[in-house]
């Protein structure tokens, strides 16, 4: 066989979606006494990206450069550099990049993308700089490049009206990128304007799933649906994008106050996939069992068991580690702890989701047992897994044995610890009463303090009742967050436990001048599968009359049984 029949054989086996059946192709083409050609080289290159594999990039780009013929192809550079980026590797990307004799807008693109969905804002438009003074004018995927990592609203309008001069933005491709972009900015008015722009019959699906989960991401589900129902009649057929799009409005937490989900919702749109003939795949299953064990409608979740059964979806590793996490959030652990045991192929996200469980249902000891007992196996540990054991250690005040899993992180597995790890830290010195120790701990992080972190250490103060390094911490969230009503309300009651009612005032007239506003408490109850949600002081519900009786029933009976026990000691 000719380098060029094997090339297609190489091609064909990447189009199939079989990266390793192409390595293995070239193998037999090298032990055969033929060598790759610069059509080659960017077909393996392709299949090490799919593959996510940075050492066999390496050995490839061995091979280009043993190939000396071929390692200054401007085509095969721009292939390895692609394929560098996508495994991950952007330090040695950058180095193939400096390295390249020639550039042209396909490798500047690859580089800028790169740069920018690792979040490296500054050095991406450092490098369009650079590509603008190379004189190489920029197309339709470098503005999407730039768009779709970009984290502020002022950015995306600024590459907007570049791509409106240079005449991209009339690329369907290009529009949908910037409805994601205003989307993601909370800009929904200038992502609708986007998608009334483009002209109806260039609409295409990934069009409308832009905008619906533009919406869907902001909790406007209504207008997700109003969307999705004009999507139907301008004869457009849902994929599983859409509808995770809407399930997950339904299920979404609600700015950090209560626990909100629309679960009856999401089953009628669940329902009616089925309905149109549509079988939810693995992605929706997941999705909707997440939102059972976000809101806590055990009685749904165990539906979706039944469901993932009847379907073949039983034995699948993750529809069993989403209903393990779902049991362990509904507080169900021992239907977790059962299903757990019965994988038959754990992965690390089993025994994390275990953990993750155990630790949250209070079970500390059981939690590290099972971390030691991963150890033992040889299961290499993740910075979830370690998050889920610091959160046990937290939980039951184990301060030692936390900064011991701590250090262990990057000293025996080399993983660095994110804000979350330190948060942890913070939150058990916290609990010791160990302020100066977490907030010095916070101050000397090697990552910029974020609002969780800083509320831990206010939420300790409170109870430890430490006014001076409360204030500071609360500060800060009034910076980060000045519109959230928590860190006022918590520092509120500190100078109040404390005796500083001028401060309290002070407090009161900060959230008044910011317009800060408290928002009552929720409880969301399934009955019957259908959920009924309460706030605080709630007489508006159908049967208020009845609940509130049942409720003073259950008063006077808890108070006559302390009563009886108080006596009888």
């Amino acid at each position: 066989m000719s380098v060029n029949r094997w090339n297609s054989l190489i091609r064909e086996a990447i189009t199939q979606n079989n990266p390793l059946k192409a390595i293995s192709l070239f193998r037999q083409m090298k032990l055969n006494g033929l060598q790759p050609n610069n059509f080659t080289f960017p077909f393996l290159s392709k299949a090490c990206a799919k593959l996510f594999h940075p050492s066999l990039s390496l050995i490839i780009h061995t091979h280009i450069v043993k190939s000396a013929s071929y390692s200054s192809n401007l085509h095969v550079q721009t292939a390895l550099l692609d394929m560098y980026v996508k495994c991950d590797q952007l330090s040695l990307a950058y180095k193939v990049f400096e390295k390249m004799p020639i550039r042209d807008v396909a490798s500047w693109n690859v580089i800028i993308a790169g740069f920018s969905q690792m979040g490296f804002s500054q050095k991406v438009f450092r490098l369009f700089g650079d590509m603008r003074f190379d004189s190489i004018r920029p197309d339709s995927v470098t503005v999407m490049g730039l768009v779709q990592f970009s984290k502020s609203l002022n950015l995306v309008k600024a590459i907007h009206s570049f791509g409106i001069r240079i005449g991209v933005d009339f690329d369907v491709s290009v529009a949908n990128t910037f409805i994601s972009g205003y989307a993601k900015n909370g800009d929904l008015d200038s992502a609708e304007a986007v998608f009334g722009g483009i002209v109806i019959d260039f609409r295409t699906l990934v069009s409308w799933n832009s905008i619906i989960s533009g919406h869907s991401n902001f909790d406007r589900y209504f207008d997700g649906c109003r969307l999705y129902r004009k999507m139907l009649l301008d004869d457009f057929k849902p994929d599983s994008s859409t509808l995770v799009s809407l399930l997950s409005s339904c299920v979404k937490p609600d700015a950090g106050y209560a626990e909100k989900g629309n679960m009856d919702e999401a089953m009628l749109i669940f329902h009616s996939m089925e309905e149109n003939g549509q079988k939810p795949d693995l992605v929706t299953v997941i999705s909707v069992i997440s939102g059972c064990g976000q809101i806590g409608v055990l009685e749904l979740g165990k539906q979706m068991y039944r469901y993932a059964t009847f379907n073949g979806l039983k034995d699948n590793v993750m529809v069993c580690n989403a209903l393990m996490d779902m049991y362990a959030k509904c507080g169900s652990i021992f239907d977790a702890e059962r299903l757990f045991y019965n994988i038959p192929e754990k992965t690390v996200i089993s025994w994390t989701s275990m953990i993750h469980g155990y630790a949250l249902n209070g079970k500390s000891e059981n939690a590290l047992d099972l971390f030691n007992e991963m150890m033992k196996l040889g299961l290499k540990p993740n910075h979830i897994t370690f998050l889920a054991v610091l959160q046990a250690c937290a939980h039951a005040g184990l301060l030692d044995q936390g900064w011991e899993f701590f250090n262990m992180m990057s000293e025996e597995y080399n993983i660095t610890p994110g804000i979350d790890h330190y948060s942890c830290i913070a939150d058990l010195l916290g609990r010791k009463g160990k302020l100066k120790e977490a907030f010095e701990l916070i101050l000397n992080m090697p990552m910029k303090p974020d609002a969780g972190i800083w509320g831990t250490l206010l939420a300790a103060c409170k109870v430890h009742r430490d006014a001076k390094i409360g204030e500071y911490a609360a500060h800060r969230l009034f910076e980060l967050e000045p519109h959230v009503s928590a860190p006022y309300v918590e520092m509120a009651n500190l100078y109040a436990s404390v005796g500083k009612w001028d401060d309290v005032k002070k407090i009161r007239t900060m959230m008044n001048c910011c317009r800060v506003r408290k928002f009552p408490g929720q409880s969301i109850v399934q009955v019957n599968g259908k959920s009924h949600i309460f706030t605080v002081e709630d007489r508006n519900h159908l049967q208020a009359v009845e609940l509130y009786a049942a409720l003073d029933l259950l008063y006077l009976q808890s108070k006559e049984e302390e009563d009886s026990h108080f006596f009888f000691e």
